[in-house]
């Protein structure tokens, strides 16, 4: 007789079956819920609302969050890829985009952006308020999670972490989460899809730097990754892989990144990291033709710099009307994006985001030229 020995669950196929559990448990009687426990929700909730004002409040509770609670990697991913959603917020009111595109179409794309912004915030940050009073009372609460419409997905992980500080699965388990949120609210919704995603394929493709995350460090130096396929739940959750080992495999370009965050406050200027290349107020003279700026990262002799205005300055704020209900976790495999392929991923983007700088300035400049000829 041949005996086979079981072979020891990982924490992966525990994360399994716990799902699997849920998953035939639609009908679970609601958690009783003590007062302390609504005054607690009602307080998030309240919290939440109060920074989820624009871009550049959402970005710095981000920052504050990840200085308290290093242990929650995503916090400070969160605020390095959002700072990219500012500066692509304000890029709508900078130096070359208003050539490209018309004011309705920048709208159009400002509120896709903003939507998008908002919606990831409003999921995320009770739940890091959520773990955040559960250390204080040195117990989980995340039977709360249900209660503030976060998938049953999050609420399995957070247990799990609460019980194996395994932060690279609940790192990327909230890259997976938040992309996955998105992906029905905004990617496929029809509205962006005609008016953004469909229309402005060839812009947020080849064009424009809306597909390059960056992360600034040191002095004027660049590290990040491209997406080619915004559209694809499965490639942005890849780009989260690649942009966590870009940023936390080495602690030594981490602590630079970190330093650089905190001594640069989000603005939503792209100033803040290239103040070589862009400042906040236009520089020269209104209506003068001007030649080619750039070349090679670096500014002509005597060039003026690219205008690159601050958020509160670019765009007002925006009452969001209320998240769309639901839960986007149905299907198991999901999981499978939590294994750590242990990859280390080249961040060199500098170079790449030059030419993308290069590319908007040649076409702002043929669209001006083109329309004097006309």
């Amino acid at each position: 007789m041949f005996f086979t020995r079981n072979r020891e669950k990982t924490p992966l196929d525990k994360i399994r079956e716990e799902l699997k559990k849920k998953s035939k448990n639609t009908f679970q009687p609601p958690h009783h819920l003590s007062l302390q426990d609504r005054k607690l929700l009602e307080k998030i909730r309240r919290e939440t609302e109060n920074l989820n004002l624009n871009n550049v409040t959402r970005t710095k509770a981000y920052l504050d969050f990840y200085l308290r609670y290093p242990e929650i990697k995503w916090a400070f991913l969160g605020h390095m890829v959002s700072r990219n959603g500012g500066w692509n917020m304000t890029d709508l009111k900078g130096e070359f985009l208003p050539k490209l595109l018309s004011k309705k179409e920048r709208n159009s794309f400002f509120n896709f952006l903003e939507r998008g912004n908002w919606l990831i915030f409003q999921d995320v940050y009770p739940q890091l308020l959520v773990y955040e009073e559960s250390l204080r009372q040195n117990r989980p609460l995340f039977y709360l999670l249900t209660y503030l419409n976060i998938s049953t997905f999050m609420e399995t992980i957070w247990s799990h972490f609460w019980q194996n500080q395994d932060t690279y699965i609940l790192c990327i388990a909230l890259v997976i989460n938040e992309q996955s949120y998105l992906h029905q609210r905004v990617i496929q919704h029809p509205v962006y899809q005609k008016e953004v995603l469909h229309k402005f394929e060839f812009f947020l493709q080849d064009l424009l730097s809306f597909n390059n995350i960056l992360f600034p460090y040191g002095d004027g130096n660049l590290a990040g990754q491209t997406l080619h396929q915004f559209e694809s739940l499965h490639e942005r959750i890849m780009l989260g892989k690649r942009l966590y080992s870009v940023l936390f495999r080495n602690k030594d370009f981490l602590r630079q990144v970190v330093n650089w965050a905190k001594g640069h406050p989000h603005t939503g200027s792209r100033k803040d990291y290239w103040p070589d290349i862009f400042n906040h107020v236009k520089e020269g003279l209104p209506g003068l033709t001007y030649p080619l700026r750039l070349k090679g990262c670096k500014l002509r002799k005597g060039a003026r710099r690219f205008y690159s205005p601050r958020l509160e300055h670019a765009w007002k704020n925006v009452l969001q009307p209320e998240a769309e209900k639901g839960d986007w976790f149905k299907d198991n495999q999901i999981v499978d994006y939590l294994v750590d392929d242990n990859n280390t991923v080249d961040g060199e983007i500098k170079h790449e985001y030059c030419k993308t700088l290069e590319r908007l300035e040649v076409a702002a400049l043929a669209k001006k030229t083109f329309n004097f000829l006309e």
